[in-house]
């Protein structure tokens, strides 16, 4: 056990490797890259272990890496050819896991281990930023593949536990996600929607839990998420921070998008 209670945050993870190639504008992803940086020296003394819900993975019912030594995954396309020999050799954590499976399925959700299971991008990308030296076990769980919203923050709300032993629990996916309107511009639904989502997870925790539950109906929410899966890690942290209040500590326009993290703490 541990004295400290560690928050939950939601982090944009780029397009791919982007932070790792060049880009054209060549600034594109510089302030995302810098603030992902510094993100593990703002929270503070390391966690003992990182819970990871990445926008890539999804399972007919959660899942939980629970292998040594996973692999990674390099599911991005079309990228230039050293971007798939990057490296982040972070351990797992079998014990995580089972805590995962354990508190999940105590709360009534079916949930598993994948022993065989990598980490993908959504991990290891904004993570070799995060937490260069790959020294914390990191443990990634799955989405559930109905997508429900309200599943979601109810896995959350069952792993709230977790941060009182010495685990961080993020959630990594990209506060809007439309890539048929990336760069059509600023302005319009993404600005929308991410003013409303940042009200949405500034409210009450019972407020907030409502609206995210029903952010489908907020203004913009289906141009900036077509589908919800990188949205819904957000649910999962919203889900895990419990009483506590989130704020925005991140934004940026990033190819005509607004781009957001938040944090809960």
């Amino acid at each position: 056990m541990t004295s400290q209670k560690f928050p939950t945050l939601y982090i944009p993870h780029g397009g791919g490797p982007c932070f790792f190639m060049e880009w054209n504008p060549a600034d594109t992803w510089n302030r995302m890259g810098d603030w992902l940086r510094q993100l593990g020296a703002s929270i503070g003394p390391a966690p003992k272990a990182i819970l990871v819900i990445s926008a890539h993975w999804e399972e007919a019912d959660f899942k939980v890496t629970s292998g040594s030594n996973p692999e990674l995954i390099y599911d991005y396309y079309g990228f230039p050819e050293h971007t798939y020999r990057l490296t982040y050799p972070a351990p797992g954590s079998p014990a995580l896991a089972k805590r995962v499976q354990t508190l999940l399925q105590g709360a009534g959700m079916h949930a598993s281990q994948d022993a065989r299971r990598g980490f993908d991008h959504g991990v290891f990308i904004p993570f070799k930023l995060i937490y260069p030296e790959a020294n914390i076990p990191v443990v990634q769980l799955s989405l559930c593949s109905g997508l429900d919203p309200a599943a979601h923050i109810r896995a959350g709300q069952a792993l709230q536990p977790l941060r009182e032993e010495g685990v961080l629990i993020v959630g990594s996916g990209m506060s809007y996600h439309n890539m048929r309107g990336i760069g059509a511009g600023p302005g319009g639904a993404s600005d929308q929607f991410d003013a409303w989502l940042g009200e949405a997870v500034a409210a009450a925790p019972a407020l907030r839990d409502e609206k995210l539950a029903a952010w489908s109906q907020a203004p913009g929410a289906r141009i900036a998420h077509p589908r919800e899966e990188h949205l819904l890690p957000l649910m999962v942290v919203a889900g895990a921070a419990g009483r506590d209040r989130g704020r925005r500590i991140f934004s940026d326009r990033i190819l005509g998008g607004m781009i957001s993290g938040f944090r809960f703490s």
